[in-house]
Parts: structure tokens; sequence; C-alpha cells
């Protein structure tokens, strides 16, 4: 009898919390749960997700397994120390049952689950009413996603609520979205004009859209902060929960037209190509800033090689976020929670899946080379082709967490009504410059308020306060050009017919600073599309003498080597002592821009250029390489020696040599790598071998009187927050790079006829990210 009762307040609660065991809650599918009669009083639950059942409140440590319709064990494991466990990679199906693996557990109370359903992606969406019937209020709170695990959320309006609707954006990741608001101190006298400078939420972009006249919603992903469920880097759920939080908020009374944006660099700028590509049927529009384009070939595995630096760094900091109470503001959640009615948290119930965490670093290093199965879901260049939304995306060529690769994304939204794309050189936040922020106002005002843009005189008169504190220089945030405008047909309709693409150059020498190096520019340009059309791939040979010319060497048998120095990828671009990679945002950075090494790498220079030439895109190193080992970590990077004396840093690419394989979409200009596991190869002892290193894409103006010089070396010394997990090499292997005339060894780069430059060369170290120091000559090392 006692028994009963506590299993009926316990289910109570479960219900009252939308964390019963059975079948995905908006189905309403049940599940039979059978007691044992003996043992120690204690409960387990289970539901049933999409190719997946959730287990908590089982035993620490007991063994537990999965049976289908037929009372086949399909699936194993043991609870962890929370008493959690997650079986994945199930088969949809009806009729699953989750058990104690031994008849002999001292666990009584519901000993099994049965009636459990597995549902594929695609017969998991809900009907509409479950995204009609939740309902989100300002501050903190949770929305339901399709298998029942509920998201923490902060809603910020502009106003009360009774103003509405306003128009909406959602910011989506595994940081703090969700993390209650808090006032910005320099802000709390512009509270009446902004509320949201009183209660701001934990993400830049929701904070800059509050201020623009936006309702913001910042969403936890599961396994993070109070949401519930596991954290598994861009597992289908991910993808799926990021649909539903869109539909929710959509369909809140508050929201303008029932149609939302998304916003966010970075991780929540990531986020949005992965959300996008499964086309919530209530996305008005998404604004990626500072995204990679592939999560392995952009940012982890540059070329094949690990990158141990941010790419290590970043997904560390995210486990150790996703870990139960891992963030360290779900306790203050939890205790106000508790004082209420119920005296129950759903933040406290929804850290028990936490444990259940996939190590992304742990799967990276068993998943070296790519495959459809792991690497394709992971790669936005093979899905972005589905986002069917106006598009705008911003990023930096010298972005020292997620890197310069997301021009690769470019020419592949061919389902987006609209794109619009702003590069510059630069540093990672640097989308939220004001040269970025006013054209990401004008696309969210167009395509998610449809209004005409305007910049409030008010918030102008903020900015630059807001400015100072990120960039330290006060900067103003622009006028809108659609201010004249009386019509919004007739604005967006001017707007659309603008080029697509905007290259920002030469951000941080702008005359006007006070500080040089921040991040403004001191021009722009237009284009129609990526790659610009009329680029020219123009081709220079690396020369016996160590110059870079328009002909093959005449010559036969010359060739330069450097020795592998494995001690370089550890090094980066940034002083020693300096201890934040965000160093780098400051207008000017600490940097330790060495000179090359002697016997450390090989360089080629060429003659002082006659005119001017303006590069974007792409570029190829085309090396004829030979090695005293099977394989070599290669990088090139390309500089500008100046007129002045100094070198200024342009560019990198890198390579492992063995997966040099090419892609059936490399061209002349971008040498795409398969980097699979078949297409694995030795470089053969004692011969040359064809090896094409991507140069990551950039921007830059080569002025005449300077030299364009091209190195090769081994990776480090290039990147402010990029280290390398090098091969294992002897300590005396060395490379060598052919120059005669049967192996020509060559650069291409991507030259823009016709750009108008109205600006003269800069001083060194004004470009932004782009470190500079005393040109030193250097001699290449016979073969």
């Amino acid at each position: 009898m006692a028994r009963t009762a506590a299993k009926s307040a316990f289910l109570l609660v479960c219900l009252a919390m939308f964390a019963c065991a059975g079948d995905d809650a908006y189905q309403g599918a049940d599940s039979e749960q059978t007691d044992d009669a003996t043992g120690a009083d204690r409960p387990f639950q289970a539901r049933g997700s999409v190719e997946q059942i959730h287990v908590w409140r089982a035993l620490p440590g007991s063994d537990l397994e999965v049976l289908d319709g037929s009372d086949q064990i399909v699936a194993r494991g043991t609870a962890d120390e929370q008493g959690s466990f997650i079986f994945r990679k199930l088969k949809p199906a009806k009729g699953y049952q989750v058990r104690f693996a031994s008849s002999l557990s001292p666990q009584s109370m519901l000993q099994s689950v049965k009636g459990l359903r597995v549902l594929s992606p695609s017969e998991s969406l809900p009907d509409d009413s479950f995204y009609a019937e939740q309902e989100l209020k300002p501050g903190f709170g949770y929305i339901t996603t399709r298998d029942g695990t509920k998201l923490s959320v902060f809603v910020s309006l502009p106003g009360p609520i009774e103003n509405g609707p306003y128009p909406t954006v959602v910011n989506y990741s595994g940081y703090d979205p969700s993390k209650p608001g808090s006032p910005i101190e320099a802000g709390r006298s512009q509270c009446s004009r902004f509320p949201v400078l009183c209660d701001a939420p934990h993400d830049q972009s929701a904070l800059i859209a509050g201020l623009m006249g936006y309702a913001t919603v910042g969403v936890n992903m599961r396994g993070t902060g109070c949401s519930g469920g596991a954290f598994d880097y861009w597992e289908t759920l991910q993808v799926l929960d990021g649909y539903d939080a869109v539909e929710v908020v959509a369909h809140q009374g508050w929201v303008q037209d029932g149609m939302v944006g998304m916003t966010g660099l970075s991780y929540p700028g990531i986020s949005q190509l992965f959300v996008a590509q499964a086309q919530p049927p209530h996305l008005a529009a998404i604004t990626p800033m500072s995204v990679i384009a592939d999560t392995s070939s952009s940012t982890l595995a540059p070329g094949g090689i690990f990158n141990e630096g941010f790419a290590f760094r970043w997904a560390e900091g995210v486990l150790e976020g996703a870990q139960p109470f891992g963030k360290g503001w779900e306790q203050d959640v939890v205790a106000v929670e508790k004082k209420g009615a119920s005296g129950a948290s759903i933040c406290e119930e929804n850290q028990l899946l936490h444990g259940q965490y996939v190590d992304a670093i742990a799967k990276a290093m068993e998943n070296q080379y790519y495959t459809d199965e792991v690497a394709g879901p992971i790669d936005p260049t093979t899905f972005v082709k589905n986002i069917d939304v106006p598009v705008f995306l911003t990023g930096q060529w010298q972005d020292e967490q997620t890197g310069p690769h997301f021009a690769a994304l470019f020419d592949r939204f061919e389902s987006a009504p609209l794109t619009r794309f702003t590069v510059t050189n630069g540093a990672h936040p640097d989308g939220f410059a004001p040269q970025t922020l006013t054209e990401w106002q004008t696309f969210l005002d167009f395509y998610v308020a449809k209004k005409i843009p305007v910049i409030d005189s008010a918030l102008q008169a903020l900015a630059p306060l807001l400015f100072v504190s990120v960039f330290e220089e006060a900067l103003a945030l622009p006028d809108s050009r659609f201010e004249a405008y009386t019509s919004f047909d007739e604005a967006l309709a001017d707007y659309e017919a603008e080029p697509a693409l905007r290259v920002i150059f030469e951000s941080g020498a702008d005359p006007t600073l006070n500080k040089k190096g921040a991040p403004k520019g001191t021009f722009d340009a237009l284009f129609t599309a990526w790659p610009v059309p009329g680029t020219v791939a123009q081709r220079w040979y690396f020369q016996p003498d160590g110059s870079l010319a328009g002909d093959k060497p005449q010559a036969d048998g010359g060739a330069s080597s450097f020795a592998h120095e494995a001690a370089s990828g550890q090094r980066t671009t940034l002083a020693a002592d300096v201890t934040s990679t965000d160093e780098v945002w400051k207008p000017q950075p600490r940097y330790d821009y060495r000179p090359l090494v002697p016997d450390k790498a090989v360089a080629f220079l060429s003659e002082p250029l006659a005119e001017q030439l303006v590069m974007i895109g792409h570029g190829s190193i085309d090396l004829w390489l030979k090695s005293t080992a099977p394989d070599a970590d290669l990088e090139v990077n390309l500089t500008e020696v100046r007129a002045d004396g100094s070198e200024s840093y342009v560019q990198s690419g890198w390579l492992r040599a063995s997966q040099r394989a090419l892609r059936d979409d490399a061209t002349e200009l971008r040498p795409t790598h398969t980097h699979r596991e078949k297409d694995v190869a030795p470089l053969p002892p004692g011969q040359w071998e064809l090896v094409r290193v991507e140069l990551m894409p950039f921007a830059h103006i080569f002025r005449s009187g300077s030299r364009i010089r091209l190195s090769v070396d081994t990776p480090g010394d290039s990147r402010a927050a990029w280290k390398f997990i090098l091969l294992e090499t002897a300590a005396d292997t060395v490379h060598s790079i052919a120059h005669d005339q049967e192996h020509a060894s060559s650069l291409v780069l991507p030259v823009i006829p016709g750009v108008d430059v109205p600006t003269s060369q800069t001083a060194c170290n004004q470009l932004r990210a782009q470190p500079c120091r005393d040109y030193v000559p250097y001699l290449n090392t016979p073969m």
C-alpha cells in the first residue's frame, strides 16, 4: 500500500515535469512499468527518443539491457554515477523494453520499462499543436522538445509584453544563452529607453538585437546549462531541438508575424547552419557570423593535421560545461525553483542525464579521416544547400578561433532566396564591429522586422560606450543608407538588387581611428558572386635562387630542403607571456611574429611588383615534394614584403602530405582534398611527388613596389590560437621542394582586375589581426 502511494506520487511529479517514462511525450503513448517483489525501494525511468532511449534514476553502476519487440537483447549499458545511461544508434521501432540485466538486482521498483518507441527523424515531427500549446514568458523558462526533453530558455523583450508583438530572434548554443539575465552597470541610466540593459541576456547577439528593438530568446542545447538530455556535438537531436525551439518561439503571441530569425557569432552562428538546413517552417532568416565551413578541414584538422590549440581547447571547455552543473549558474536556478509551490526543480532533474555526454575529442581521435557517417553530418558544405531562407554571413580572414575557411560555403547556398556576405581581415569577434553591425541590422529589419532599416539615434549615442569596452575604440555606428526611403517595398527592392558579396579592405587602418588596429576598414568593394567573377589565376614559379617568377625554371635538378621542427607545432604568433588569445582582439596585440629559422623553412620572393594586385579567394601551393620520411606535415605562409622593409602576414595553408589525394571538385585555385582513409598514401621513397596545399581564402592588396613571399615549413608560428599535433618523425627528417624544369613547384593566387583602390600603403601593424615584422632575407638550403 505504501509502495503504491509512493509510486503514484512519483508519477505525478514525473508528469508535471514532462519527464515520464515511455513513448515520446507529444504522442502520449503508454509504457508499462513492472515492479519486483523484493529489494530496495528505488525507481528508474526510461524514455524513447529519436534513435535513442534515455534511462535515469537507476542504481548507479547497475547493468542495463534493451530488448526489442521480439524480446531480443539489442543493447547493453551500465548506469553512471548519477544512475543514467543513454542507448544510442537504436533502430526506429515500437515495443522496446529496458530492464536490469540481472534478476538479482536489489532495485525493485520499476524493474523494467516496456512499450518504448524509438523514432526516426522523419517520423518524429509533432503536430503543429505541440508547439502552439507551449507558452513562454519573459525571463527564464523551458520549452519541451519532441522527445519530452526540456530545454532552458531566457526570453528578453524590448518593452512590455502588451506592447508587442515584437520582431524576434533566437540564439541557440551550448554556451550560456539561457542563463538568467543580469544588469549591465554602465547602462543602468539607459534602462528606461533600453530595458534589455537591466536584464541583459548572456549572448552578445541577443543583447545587441535587444538594443535594436528585437525580442530575443536564448536556448541552451540539450545537455548544457539547465537543459535536459546529454551533449553530443551536432547529433541529430541537436538539429531537431533547434527546429523545435524555432517553432515554439514562433508560436508565441508576442512574436511579430509568427516568424523568427536566428542570430549569433561563432558557436551560436554555426548552430544556425545546422538548424536552418532542417527547414523549420516559421524561420524567417539566419545571420551566422564567424563560422566554419566544415568541422574537420576548417578548424579541427586543417589539412588533416589536428589543431589542439583552439579546436581542442574549445571542445574541452564545452565538455566541461556539459557535465552536471558544469556551467556553475545552474545551482542558482535550482535554488529559485525549489522555492516554488512544488518544491521541485526542473533544472536539477535535467542534470541527471548530463553525465552521458559524448567526448568530442575522443570521437575525433577515433575518426581521423573523413567518413560520410561521422564527418558528413557535421560538414556544413554538404547540407547548406538545403537552407531555404535568406542568409547574412560574415567572417574574418585571420580569425584566430574558427579560422578563415567560411568562404567555402559562399557558393553552396543553392536554395537560399537571397545571400549577403560581408568579409574582412580581422579577428574572431569582428562581426560585432560597427562596419558589419549596420548591415546586420539592415538585413534583420528587412527579413524579420519587415520594416525600413533605421538606426535609432539613442542607440547611436550609446554604441561608442559599448564598443570601447570590446575594441578599445569608441567606434560610431553608421547611419542606415535606407533612412530616406518612405516605401518598404522600394527599399527592399533596392537592397535585393545589390551585389551579394561585400569585401572590406584594410580593417584597422582607417585614418580616423585613435588607436590603429581597431576594426574599421579604409574602403570596401562589392561583387556579385563567389568566386569573384573575372578572377585571374596568376601563377608564380619557385626559382633555384629563391625567387618567384612567371616562367618555369630552366635548370634541371634544383631543389631546396628544410628540416622538420617538432617544437614548431606548439608555438603561436602571440608573445610567450600572453595569457589569453583574446589579446588579438586588441588594436595593438602583443605579437611575437618570428622571422624564418635557418634550415627550418624554404622561402621564395618575387621581384617588386610593377603594379598593384588585388587578390580575393583561395590559392594553391603546388609543391614537388620529396622526404626522408614517409609523410610530411606542411605549412605554407603568404606574406607581403613591403617597400618600407617590413613584412606583413596575409594567409596560411596546411596539409599532411599522405592526405594529398584531391576531390573531383578541385580547381586550379582550390585543391580540395578527400581526407578519406582509402586515399591515404605515403610519400614514395626517393621520388618527387606533386602535393597541392590549399591556401585558405583571403583578400589582400599587394601594393606596387611590394614583393610576394611564400614560405614552406613545419606547421606552427602562424596563428594566434592554433597549435598542431604533428607527426612523430625522426629528429633528422628532411623535406625537399623541387624547383627545376621537370618539377616546377609554384603558387597560384586569385588576382581580381579592375578594383579601384583609393588608399595608399598602410603602416606596419595597422592591419587588424595581420602581424607585421621586419623583413629578414632568407637563404634556402640546397638539397
